[in-house]
C-alpha cells in the first residue's frame, strides 16, 4: 500500500517535472527565460527544454500587429476650444525583451504620450485646421511615438485620429454657418442659371430676328423684281400694241371705279383730266358716225353691203318766249 503511494507520488512528479522542463512555443509569440531571477534568453517558437527549478518562463509576448483605442480626451486648440479627440494606435513588439524589462505598463505608457502629444500638436492649430489636417497631425503623432517607443521594443506602424468632438454650441455654429453656406452657394448657382438662360433666350430672340429680317429682305426683293418684270411686261406690250389716245382714254374710264372702291372712301373727286377722256371718246363716236353716213362703194350701200341707216331728223326749235 505505501509502496504504491510512493510510486503515485513519484509518478506525478516526473509529470511535473516534464511539464516544466519541455515547452511549446507558438507561433508570433516570444518567451523570456530567467535563471535564478536574471534574464537568461529568448524563446523562439517551436520546442525548448528548460531546467526545472532553476529556469522560469515569463508570460508569452505576442509578436502580431495589436490594435489599441483610447478613450476621448479633451484637447484645447489655439482659439481656445476644448474638443475631444479619439485616437487608434497600431503597434508592434520588435523586441520581447526590451519590452519586457524597460517599461512596466507598455499599452499605459503609450497611451499617455499618445495624449501628451496630441495636445502639442492640437495646441499649435485651429479647430478649422485640426478638423481639416488629420494627415498631418497623424504624421506628427507616428513620428514622435515612433521614436519615443524605439526604445521600449514597440514599433508605432500608424496612428489615427477617429472623431474630432467639439462643444456643442460649436458644432450648432458650424452648422448655421455651413447651411448658410450652402444658401448662398445655392443662391448663386440659381443665378448664374437665370443668367444662363437669359443670355440664350435673348441669342434666341436675335438669331430669329435677324433671320426674319433677312427672310422680309428677300421677300421684298423678290417682290421687287416681280413688279418690276410686271411692269417691263406690261410697257414693252403697250409699245408693241402702240395703243391711240381713245384707247388710253377709255383704260383711264375703267379705272376710275377701282380708284373709288374701298371702305374709306366716303367723297369721290372727278379728275381735271376726266373731261379730256371724255373728249377724246366723243370725238372716236363722232368720227365713227360720220364714216357710216358716207355713200358706199355700190350705190347707196355701205362697206359692208348693208343700206345705209336712216338719219335722225333734228329736232325742232323751241318757241320762242313772249315779249313783255
Amino acid at each position: 500500500m505505501v509502496a504504491g503511494i510512493v510510486a503515485a507520488v513519484i509518478v506525478i512528479f516526473l509529470v511535473i517535472m516534464f511539464a516544466r522542463t519541455v515547452r511549446i512555443i507558438p507561433q508570433a509569440r516570444a518567451g523570456i527565460v530567467e535563471r535564478f531571477g536574471r534574464y537568461s534568453r529568448t524563446l523562439t517558437p517551436g520546442l525548448t527544454v528548460l531546467v526545472p527549478f532553476v529556469d522560469r518562463l515569463k508570460p508569452l509576448i505576442d509578436l502580431r500587429e495589436q490594435v489599441v483605442s483610447f478613450p476621448p480626451q479633451p484637447v484645447i486648440t489655439e482659439d481656445n476650444l476644448v474638443v475631444g479627440i479619439d485616437t487608434v494606435l497600431y503597434f508592434t513588439v520588435n523586441d520581447a525583451k526590451s519590452s519586457t524589462y524597460e517599461v512596466a505598463n507598455p499599452l499605459q505608457a503609450i497611451e499617455q504620450i499618445t495624449v501628451t502629444t496630441l495636445r502639442n500638436v492640437i495646441g499649435s492649430l485651429t479647430l478649422e485646421a485640426a478638423l481639416t489636417s488629420r494627415d498631418h497631425i497623424n504624421a506628427q503623432l507616428r513620428t514622435v511615438l515612433d521614436e519615443a517607443t524605439n526604445k521600449w521594443g514597440i514599433r508605432v506602424n500608424r496612428v489615427e485620429i477617429k472623431s474630432i468632438d467639439p462643444p456643442g454650441s460649436i458644432q450648432e455654429a458650424m452648422e448655421k454657418q455651413m447651411r448658410a453656406e450652402r444658401d448662398r452657394r445655392a443662391a448663386i448657382l440659381n443665378a448664374e442659371g437665370v443668367k444662363q438662360s437669359q443670355i440664350l433666350t435673348a441669342e434666341g430672340q436675335k438669331q430669329a430676328a435677324v433671320l426674319t429680317a433677312e427672310g422680309e429682305k428677300q421677300a421684298a426683293i423678290l417682290r421687287a423684281e416681280g413688279e418690276a418684270q410686271a411692269i417691263s411686261t406690261v410697257f414693252s406690250a403697250i409699245h408693241e400694241g402702240r395703243p391711240d389716245p381713245q384707247l388710253l382714254s377709255y383704260q383711264y374710264l375703267q379705272m376710275l371705279p377701282q380708284l373709288a372702291r374701298g371702305d374709306a372712301n366716303k367723297v369721290f373727286v372727278i379728275p381735271s383730266e376726266f373731261a379730256e377722256a371724255f373728249g377724246g371718246i366723243t370725238k372716236a363716236f363722232a368720227s365713227g358716225g360720220a364714216a357710216a353716213e358716207a355713200p358706199g362703194p355700190a350705190g347707196g350701200a355701205t362697206a359692208n353691203g348693208m343700206p345705209p341707216a336712216p338719219a335722225i331728223p333734228p329736232a325742232p326749235p323751241d318757241p320762242p318766249s313772249d315779249a313783255k
